[in-house]
């Protein structure tokens, strides 16, 4: 009975931790992305951002966090701005977004994107429940998922991590492998 119930809650946890990996919820490579605009601040300014008119320069840098001024989401945004110079070098435009009010956002683009990307507000968690981008226990807050984003609207790569490391450095090799093979757009 005992090896029972101990095979029961591994398979339990097993189920959950596998339900609520973020790998298993974001678009795969390859998928459409769903065209959305919204507003958005950078430097401290709104604005609209619309994510068609975006990919009309080059490749987008798509990253949902889960929450403005939290240790993870601050040191991810630092990241993202010291490379920010290297990903426009390459045509690609860096986005961050969640479920954060504008005026929340525009304090957190300039104070942690360092004024050099923008960062969307999701009023109502609508675009990342477009995206497979929701925390499976907490639906109205963003998971950490990356995705750099064709011009064509394809999903070129996706980096799906709770931890901010590594999602600067793998997104800006996937814009790097798309710039090799896409010289002259």
């Amino acid at each position: 009975m005992i090896f029972t119930t101990n095979k029961l809650c591994c398979a339990a946890v097993l189920a959950w931790s596998l339900g609520s990996s973020p790998a298993l919820a974001a678009l795969a490579v390859g998928a459409a992305t769903p065209d959305f605009s919204t507003e958005a601040a950078r430097a401290g300014q709104a604005f609209r951002f619309s994510l068609k008119e975006t990919l009309s320069k080059g490749p987008v840098v798509l990253y949902f966090y889960p929450k403005a001024f939290t240790s993870g989401c601050t040191k991810e945004a630092h990241n993202f701005a010291e490379a920010t110079p290297k990903f426009s070098a390459l045509g690609a435009t860096v986005v961050g977004i969640s479920n954060d009010d504008i005026e929340t956002l525009k304090k957190f683009s300039v104070e942690a994107c360092r004024d050099k990307f923008a960062v969307a507000a999701d009023s109502g968690a609508r675009i990342m429940k477009l995206y497979d981008a929701a925390l499976w226990l907490k639906p109205d807050m963003a998971d950490r998922i990356s995705y750099v984003i064709s011009p064509e609207g394809k999903v070129l790569y996706v980096h799906a991590s709770l931890s901010p490391d590594q999602h600067v450095e793998n997104t800006l090799k996937a814009v790097e492998q798309w710039r090799a093979t896409n010289p002259t757009r």
